[in-house]
């Protein structure tokens, strides 16, 4: 049965994140396909995907390669994340579902109780899964999905150190939530840019100026062509 081209898109991607594939390495469509247990066809349009939002380079007598992104380009999407993050917030002040709201505290109920208790291991999913939540609330697709991508990209470029303070970063994540459950947009736009700010100080490169390569993470655990993709 035919795989989706998302599935396989999705697949490699979360790969180029975790550091399977190194900046600059060679993407053949036979690995890939060989590698996921797909065809060449999905592999090719994943990554057609993966170059508009700028993962893959096409270079002449190389083919798919990993992009090499720049200092100045990383440091740029953290720039871009400080102005649509607040901007997806004051949105969501104005569009946000009961269900969203729902989500919302849900999710700083339990990053708040992890935080005291100081069960860091899970902080940063539950933190990815509140901003994921608050863009969608912001009720704008385009916007959702510009944000989605910033957050593939800098995971891949930078590592996040834990904050130092996890119980005041939860306290933060409620603030955005009450002026959001207020239809307070000028309020959600400013918490959230102190907390986005705030966060920024966390990221730090994992390459360096000189070109040099980032740590090989670990081997891919994201095989495509599984019983439960085939539904």
């Amino acid at each position: 049965m035919r795989i989706p081209a998302h599935s396989v898109c999705t697949a490699i991607r979360d790969d180029i994140v975790a550091g399977v594939y190194e900046r600059g390495s060679r993407l053949t469509e036979e690995l890939l396909a060989r590698r996921y247990g797909v065809s060449r066809v999905p592999v090719r349009e994943a990554l057609r995907t993966l170059e508009a939002e700028g993962f893959v380079v096409t270079r002449r007598h190389a083919g798919a390669c990993v992009a090499e992104p720049t200092e100045q380009e990383a440091a740029d999407l953290l720039e871009m994340r400080m102005l649509l993050e607040p901007l997806g917030a004051s949105r969501a002040a104005q569009r946000r579902t009961e269900a969203h709201l729902k989500v919302l505290r849900g999710l700083v109920r339990l990053g708040q109780e992890r935080a005291r208790r100081g069960n860091s291991d899970d902080l940063r999913s539950l933190g990815g899964w509140f901003h994921e939540t608050l863009a969608q609330a912001s009720g704008s697709p385009a916007l959702t999905s510009m944000l989605t991508q910033l957050r593939h990209k800098i995971s891949w470029m930078y590592a996040v150190e834990a904050p130092a303070n996890p119980v005041e970063s939860w306290a933060e994540h409620g603030a955005i939530v009450d002026a959001v459950a207020r239809g307070d947009g000028e309020r959600a736009r400013a918490v959230t840019a102190l907390h986005t700010e705030r966060s920024t100080v966390a990221h730090r490169l994992r390459f360096g100026s000189a070109g040099e390569r980032p740590e090989r993470v670990r081997n891919s655990q994201h095989p495509v062509n599984m019983p439960s993709l085939r539904h």
